[in-house]
């Protein structure tokens, strides 16, 4: 039980509840939970979803749609939500965890640079702990899904709005893009990226944290920002 308490526990007292977990290598229920409330997001995504509008948008953009018959694209539409529920279970049973695994390589790096030694054990902890908020978004998510009789692609995006994008209206498409890496979510699990990183290495935890911060920016810049807008200038789908 008290595996399960300690990761929990970082959302009431990040400070010494990460540190606790981190050095009592929690790592595991962490990821549990993440892959949980992902797949239930994704599955809960996949049934509420009405595919038909953005199915028929899609064709339309590709030029398919002309002469295409009814049981074609009733087809299409099937497909499209046969790939929604195994994508959204995939994603949280191994996207997630190899993200987060990925995560505590990119940390080893760091520690490395910077000449702040930890074990890796430790790193995935701090890894792993910092995906919890992650994991309450979909939590989150998963239940104003089930609240819904009928979703599509822009409104589960508008579902939970937590960024910044979500709350101006009128922005261009890439200040939207830009808008949309200041997440609530996302900002809570760099902040505690920074704590576990502190945590598992012993450097002083503001600096720890605005090392995260940084990396969350870059991260950001081009996983939100700049591969986005070169697949809209390519012609590619937004």
């Amino acid at each position: 039980m008290t595996s399960l308490v300690q990761p929990v526990r970082v959302f009431v007292d990040p400070l010494e509840g990460t540190r606790t977990a981190v050095e009592a290598h929690r790592w595991v229920w962490p990821l549990l939970i993440l892959a949980l409330c992902v797949s239930a997001s994704g599955t809960l995504f996949s049934l509420r979803w009405d595919a038909a509008p953005d199915v028929i948008r899609q064709l339309q953009g590709m030029g398919q749609l002309a002469g295409m018959s009814e049981a074609d694209l009733t087809d299409n539409i099937q497909t499209a939500t046969r790939k929604a529920l195994v994508g959204g279970i995939a994603k949280g049973v191994f996207v997630m965890p190899l993200l987060t695994l990925l995560l505590a390589c990119a940390l080893w790096m760091v520690g490395w640079l910077f000449d702040q030694k930890a074990s890796f054990e430790r790193l995935l902890s701090a890894a792993a702990l910092a995906m919890l908020p992650i994991a309450l978004y979909h939590l989150i998510f998963t239940l104003c899904a089930a609240a819904q009789h009928t979703l599509t692609e822009a409104r589960a995006e508008q579902l939970v709005p937590s960024h910044l994008g979500a709350v101006l209206t009128g922005l261009s498409p890439k200040m939207a893009r830009l808008a949309s890496t200041v997440d609530f979510f996302n900002l809570w699990s760099a902040c505690l990226l920074g704590l576990g990183f502190s945590a598992a290495t012993g450097m002083r935890r503001s600096r720890a944290v605005a090392l995260a911060l940084v990396l969350y920016v870059m991260y950001a810049g081009v996983t939100m920002v700049g591969l986005p807008a070169v697949v809209v200038v390519g012609g590619g789908p937004r």
